[in-house]
């Protein structure tokens, strides 16, 4: 009979310290996903601003050496990414492409104009250094038009503003609900040791003493739930890395190495403070109060 009981309070104990390890797994696990979000947010919207394209049309009359300085000069500059010439003819055979009719046949002659165009740095899409980079191009004689999508800019630059805004905002009520989790995770599995506490104690067991052994498994329960999450991170990061390679996700090594220490301390920190709290209350309670 105390060998079947014995078999329930310890398959009972290691229920318990699973639903620990889940909760911290999955609480980190989440937490860890909005961080790699966090560091990765700057390079995804810098990825969606060096798609906007500055176009530089030029005049028919513009000479081989004119352009040829034009591209040299543009591939040297500080807001380059990168920088295509596209013939009339080039031009014309990707509008045939993308309506699927030869707008020369009814025109009769080819009105499109040879062009530059031009991927900015990310740093360099905003409304004030587009027009400035516009207007220190302007100058050229063989420069008809420079054209550019003014209000995708302005748009992407706010809407930019406010992801990020929101992003710390979130991130910052999503680690606060982390350590509410834990920490309820952790009260639970002392409240259900909260009379073993009061017998040590009253055998003349020290408060310290008494904690050391809790808060040892409730740090070793965090490890291994930290672990499980920056596994479950680790795969996230590939995958996305598969899925986006432009983004270049893998090249942050610093940073993601940071926030998985980072998010390895915090199962060990948050199971350690919570822990030290929960067993600190159940010692200062009366052992008549340990029933409510």
């Amino acid at each position: 009979m105390a060998s079947s009981f014995d078999k329930y309070q310890k398959r009972k104990l290691i229920s318990s310290y699973i639903s620990v390890v889940i909760s911290i797994a999955l609480v980190l696990f989440l937490l860890g996903c909005l961080g790699l979000l966090v560091i990765n947010s700057k390079k995804v919207a810098d990825h969606f601003k060096e798609q906007v394209v500055m176009t530089i049309y030029l005049n028919d009359t513009a000479k081989d050496v004119e352009v040829n300085q034009l591209k040299k000069s543009l591939a040297m500059a500080n807001y380059t990414k990168d920088a295509v010439y596209v013939s009339k003819e080039e031009a014309a055979e990707f509008m045939k492409a993308e309506t699927g009719e030869d707008f020369m046949d009814f025109v009769g002659y080819n009105p499109l104009k040879n062009s530059i165009d031009v991927h900015l740095k990310a740093d360099f899409v905003t409304t004030e250094q587009l027009t400035e980079i516009s207007e220190g191009l302007s100058n050229k004689a063989f420069i008809e038009e420079i054209r550019y999508d003014n209000d995708l800019v302005e748009l992407m630059n706010d809407n930019v503003k406010k992801i990020t805004f929101w992003v710390l905002i979130i991130s910052a009520v999503f680690t606060l609900i982390a350590v509410l989790l834990i920490n309820s995770s952790i009260r639970l599995a002392v409240y259900s040791k909260r009379f073993i506490i009061k017998t040590m104690q009253m055998v003349g067991a020290t408060k310290r003493f008494i904690r050391k052994p809790f808060i040892w498994k409730s740090v070793q329960l965090g490890i291994v739930g930290a672990l499980v999450a920056l596994g479950g991170m680790a795969v996230v990061l590939y995958y996305l890395d598969l899925s986006f390679p432009e983004l270049e996700l893998l090249k942050n090594t610093i940073a993601i190495a940071g926030l998985f220490a980072g998010i390895f301390l915090l199962g060990i920190l948050i199971t350690w403070i919570s822990t030290f709290i929960a067993t600190q209350r159940f010692l200062n309670l009366k052992t008549d109060q340990l029933y409510y």
